[in-house]
């Protein structure tokens, strides 16, 4: 976040400095070229100029997302201050009373002159509440332009990646609950549906209705949204998107109107869980559900890459929730078709230094390979698991890691990003390589020769990395 203060007093300013600065990029502006001077030499970042001037804040750089503190010193020019704020594009004003008179009488005269401006003590600014409150006012302006932008389109797609999981189908709920849609203004899809037996069982009990689009498709509606996704993830079939709301990696190469992509969230559905609180919206009992089965899914119920705003989201989002219907949700992963791989990947793998392997060879679906990779992962003594197999002519591999180990997203970046698709977190990483491109790196392998291949490229991915690794991590994915 970036701040901008306009303080006149020295103390407040220092004082301003302590408490914003770890967590908030705040600039000052005094009008005093003097004091200006003073603090620049004790390196704080201050320019001088009239306040009350729109050009100034024109020159400072402001936008709408910019939080804007201006201490109320008691003079009469508050007014006219904070009209040449909004005139230069800042909409996230507050003001600060500090020693002045009859402080409730200046708050209520803000109050009846900007209804959107917040008048703060200075106490306040001592509260933790009050970063979360900034936070908040960021959000709330990023979902109000990127609503504005799309209320004039006719048809929306909230657009998923392929074979949909809990937390992208909960995030095209919410988008469309955020921008007051219909489904059939606002249609959730992707180019291949739902197959994994837990995501049909969630769709089917939350009625969750997930188009099938082909990519001729996509140019027939007026705005594309996407949610748990990126652009790059289409290759070839799309570089753009009005709006992008994620929080795997942020990836390059495309356009986006709008974005919010947030790498340190466990899961999109935290994310949009803030974007509805920031605009106090309605988040009725089965958007509720979907959001708080997506967060427990995603971070294994907290046990990989979560953050204090994953576990804020599923506390607000539980008293909203059918509790019975996640339990209900939650039932039984085990197919038959899954346990039969479950038992080629015991007769084909091969466990060394806690890393176990296997090529599995043909998959009929894309969730059998990190299904079995999760299954593995749960075995004494194993802390790295690669399983591959053969879809649609591409190699394809889920990698898994305990989480405080080394990267699984850098590992499958490190050898397969030139040739195919691969990221991922810490915990959880996934390559998808053609055939081709996999056989003109590595040779025509057999089945063993495969495992054995991969089995090479983690001890030598573990070796290179492992010295630099002096202090145990915290658990991220």
């Amino acid at each position: 976040m970036r701040g901008l203060a306009v303080c006149q007093d020295e103390l407040v300013i220092r004082m301003l400095d302590q408490i914003l600065a770890p967590s908030l990029e705040v600039d000052f502006l005094v009008e005093s070229r003097t004091l200006a001077k003073r603090l620049q030499e004790a390196k704080l970042p201050v320019a001088a100029g009239d306040i009350r001037r729109t050009d100034t804040y024109i020159k400072a750089d402001i936008s709408p997302q910019t939080i804007v503190i201006v201490e109320d010193t008691g003079r009469r020019n508050l007014p006219r201050v904070i009209d040449a704020i909004r005139d230069a594009g800042g909409s996230l004003i507050y003001v600060l009373g500090v020693g002045t008179a009859d402080r409730e009488k200046r708050a209520e005269a803000v109050r009846a002159h900007f209804p959107d401006v917040r008048y703060l003590s200075l106490s306040e600014l001592f509260e933790a509440p009050l970063l979360t409150e900034f936070s908040r006012s960021l959000t709330r302006a990023r979902v109000q332009q990127y609503r504005r932008y799309l209320e004039d389109a006719d048809r929306i797609l909230i657009l998923l990646h392929n074979e949909p999981d809990p937390d992208a189908m909960a995030s095209g709920l919410a988008l469309r609950t955020l921008l007051h849609r219909t489904k059939a203004t606002a249609v959730i899809a992707a180019l291949e549906g739902v197959t994994r037996p837990e995501n049909v069982r969630m769709a089917n009990l939350l009625d969750i209705q997930v188009e099938t689009i082909r990519p001729e498709q996509i140019e027939d509606f007026d705005r594309i949204t996407m949610v748990d996704v990126q652009p790059h993830y289409f290759e070839g079939i799309i570089d753009r998107a009005d709006l992008v709301i994620d929080h795997h990696p942020e990836q390059h190469g495309y356009n986006a109107v709008f974005k919010d992509i947030r790498a340190d969230y466990g899961s999109t559905s935290t994310i949009l869980t803030e974007h509805l609180r920031a605009v106090d919206a309605d988040i009725s009992e089965r958007t509720a559900t979907a959001m708080l089965y997506a967060i427990k899914s995603d971070t294994l119920f907290f046990n990989r890459q979560a953050n204090r705003c994953d576990i804020e989201a599923f506390s607000y989002l539980y008293p909203l929730s059918d509790a019975a219907l996640i339990r209900k949700m939650e039932g039984a992963e085990i197919t038959a078709e899954r346990l039969q791989f479950v038992v080629k990947a015991t007769e084909r793998g091969r466990l060394v230094d806690q890393v176990f392997v296997t090529f599995i060879g043909d998959a009929p679906r894309e969730d059998v390979i990190p299904y079995v990779a999760d299954f593995f992962l749960q075995l004494e003594n194993v802390r790295w698991t690669a399983v591959a197999g053969i879809l649609h002519d591409s190699f394809v591999m889920s990698v898994r890691n305990l989480g405080y180990t080394r990267n699984a997203g850098d590992f499958v970046r490190r050898f397969f990003s030139d040739i195919g698709s691969a990221g991922g977190h810490r915990a959880m990483a996934k390559a998808i390589v053609p055939l081709d491109a996999f056989y003109a790196r590595f040779g025509r392998l057999n089945e063993q020769q495969m495992t054995d291949k991969i089995h090479e490229l983690i001890a030598q991915f573990l070796h290179e990395t492992a010295p630099a690794e002096k202090k145990k991590e915290p658990v991220h994915s």
